[in-house]
């Protein structure tokens, strides 16, 4: 591999880059901190408060708690980072720019469904970064993960190579949410260690392919990132509606493959078995479009508008491809026999 040829990428890429500080009042990280999960922290007399030194705090009594990564997409401003990094609502963000300007920063929207959001400082005449194409993406394929690593350093910069496509996980984007299936991800070997979350993944022209996600704790060289072509629908959607829009059926649902068929008996090896997570849950989201079209617990939905659903090809990998609003036939088997209905797709909020 030409050294140059990497040098120079990243001598493009870096200017793009910023570094996301996550700061809050004092006494909201107070509140938040427990003496039996932080036993190493000062706690009042009583023991039953952590007790953060006033001298932690700047001026205005705002801690540092925390940090990430993103990447300009816009001059104007616009920059992407991940879900995740931005979803402590009590909590101020500010963007440090490679000059080591600091912004703060204006949430525009969320993804409802992937770990992605839409920031925007007040400044002009940015560096930015150009969207490339991750379904050209081929194993071995050289990549360049650039993030601020550990929240410490910044613009870390580190080489691999494509390992897997279209991988899937499961992970917590949100802390006070549910963990979540995360699918059709980049692994990649390039080092991504809390703070490069949010950054941009890189190929040799310097287009970016990817945003940086996670990483699986106690194992080496495994790291994921979004690719850059689920988030070009978010900017498209911010453009005309001024949110991102993601469409919802409302169902709860296992896929179906032979293996889950033999060991239940269920009648058939592919599909989405409609059920509930447990114990006072319902598999059918009361007031979705899933109620609405007739659904119920145990039906199996085998196609929705007519593709098939399998281990490979689950129903949000089919919604990602629809618009909110838009009615879809769902092929469904019920009590041994196919029916179809009718949804009108809503907005998942």
């Amino acid at each position: 591999m030409d050294d140059r040829k990497v040098i120079s990428v990243i001598k493009k890429a870096t200017p793009a880059v910023v570094s996301i500080a996550v700061r809050k009042h004092l006494e909201d990280v107070e509140k938040d901190l427990s003496p039996d999960q932080y036993p190493f922290l000062p706690t009042t007399p009583d023991k039953k408060k952590v007790e953060i030194p006033e001298d932690f705090a700047d001026e205005k009594g705002m801690v540092e708690i925390g940090g990430g990564s993103g990447f300009i997409v816009r001059g104007e401003g616009l920059i992407l980072t991940n879900r995740h990094i931005i979803g402590d609502r009590k909590a101020e963000y500010v963007a440090i720019l490679n000059d080591e300007r600091r912004f703060p920063v204006t949430l525009l929207s969320r993804d409802p469904v992937n770990d992605v959001a839409i920031i925007k400082i007040d400044a002009g005449n940015l560096p930015t970064l150009p969207l490339g194409d991750a379904t050209r993406l081929e194993l071995g394929q050289s990549v360049i993960a650039v993030g601020n690593a550990l929240g410490i350093f910044k613009n870390t910069v580190s080489l691999g190579i494509v390992s897997g496509l279209s991988r899937s996980i499961t992970a917590q984007i949100d802390t006070d949410a549910p963990y979540q299936e995360m699918r059709g991800l980049i692994q990649t070997d390039a080092a991504i260690n809390p703070g490069n979350s949010g950054g941009p993944l890189v190929d040799l022209e310097g287009k970016v392919v990817g945003i940086n996600v996670a990483v699986v704790s106690g194992a080496q060289n495994i790291s994921f990132a979004i690719p850059i072509n689920a988030v070009e629908r978010d900017l498209q959607d911010l453009k005309k509606y001024g949110r991102i829009r993601r469409p919802l059926l409302g169902v709860r649902y296992i896929l179906i493959d032979d293996a889950l068929k033999a060991k239940t008996g269920l009648p058939v090896g592919y599909g989405a078995f409609v059920t509930n997570e447990g114990p006072g849950d319902s598999g059918v989201v009361p007031g979705s479009p899933a109620e609405k079209a007739g659904l119920k617990e145990r039906d199996i939905i085998l196609e929705l508008n007519k593709q098939k659903i399998d281990r490979d090809h689950s129903i949000q990998d089919i919604l990602e491809n629809l618009d909110v609003g838009k009615e879809v036939d769902l092929l469904v088997f019920r009590d041994g026999k196919e029916l179809t209905l009718k949804a009108a797709l809503a907005e998942k909020k």
